[in-house]
């Protein structure tokens, strides 16, 4: 049966527009675990929305403190109540969503105060997080995917060099990914000279709480392109809060995001999608929803 010609161009010119609309499209990155009442992790992951969990936070290490995992009203765990989300993390990435433990946060007790202090705090979250043996695995089991730095205090030093520990352990078959929380302004004060290392997979940075440079400013695509063109990532996100009450500024209306932002910034070889602050925020006010068939 001889083969019409014709027929194929609808076909090419689908593959094209998925080649085309493909490059562009992101994924939305949550920060789950400082409310309780934002349901299990293993619940976010079955939502469809996300295809980045960042589990917050590991809020206590460094310079000789015991680390500490805080997930708020999740978990206990000093009574190892947090190991339960073991099969939760599987879960999520048998969805083939990543599960990243973020350290730091905003009111956390945290710093690295040598090279070697940095080693021994990846050594640390390697044994007990990702691929290393522990007996004591605060969320069990499970191997999560990788490290996110949310670093809005202590000091600016040892940064790149925890970095650089945590990215060797990548040649132990599983990679290690890293990622960030930077603030808008630009270079961050804390996470500078990390990122320049060129080690970091994914850069979600904070376009709220920093008035210089979110949208009301009129400034957010010129710092977004300057990350973008500046800092050698894999991907850069757009971090916005989730609700108006999720932060103290930097909130934009999904209407204008969707018509107005995205548009501006999508262009960029580097765009990866939009990161939200949080889960607990996102369910009371849909905004991923509202914005998911845009990102």
């Amino acid at each position: 049966m001889a083969s019409n010609p014709s027929s194929s161009i609808p076909f090419l010119l689908s593959v094209i527009l998925i080649l085309v609309v493909g490059t562009n499209a992101g994924g939305i990155a949550i920060y789950w675990g400082q409310n309780g009442n934002e349901g299990t992790l293993a619940q976010t992951c079955a939502t469809g929305k996300y295809a980045f969990v960042n589990v917050a936070f590991l809020p206590t290490f460094g310079n000789g403190r015991k680390p500490q995992i805080n997930l708020a009203g999740h978990c206990d765990p000093t009574t190892n109540g947090c190991t339960r989300f073991s099969s939760e993390i599987q879960s999520c990435q048998s969805r083939g969503i990543k599960v990243m433990l973020s350290i730091g946060g905003g009111a956390g007790s945290y710093s690295l105060s040598s090279t070697d202090d940095a080693k021994q705090v990846a050594t640390y979250l390697w044994n007990n997080f990702l691929g290393g043996q522990s007996s004591s695995r605060p969320l069990g089991a499970a191997v999560l995917d990788g490290i996110d730095f949310d670093i809005e205090g202590g000091t600016t030093q040892h940064w790149d060099e925890l970095a650089r520990f945590l990215s060797q352990y990548s040649k132990q078959g599983k990679k290690v990914y890293l990622t960030a929380a930077p603030q808008c302004p630009f270079p961050d004060a804390y996470m500078g000279a990390a990122l320049k290392t060129g080690l970091f997979d994914y850069v979600w940075v904070q376009f709220y709480n920093n008035p210089p440079c979110q949208y009301s400013s009129g400034n957010l695509v010129k710092y977004w392109n300057q990350w973008t063109t500046s800092i050698p990532a894999t991907k850069f996100f757009l971090g916005l809060p989730a609700s108006p009450n999720a932060a103290g500024s930097g909130f934009i209306p999904a209407a204008d995001l969707t018509s107005k932002v995205l548009p501006a910034i999508k262009g960029s070889a580097k765009y990866g999608g939009v990161m939200l602050w949080s889960k607990y925020y996102d369910d009371k006010a849909g905004y991923s929803s509202s914005i998911k068939s845009s990102v």
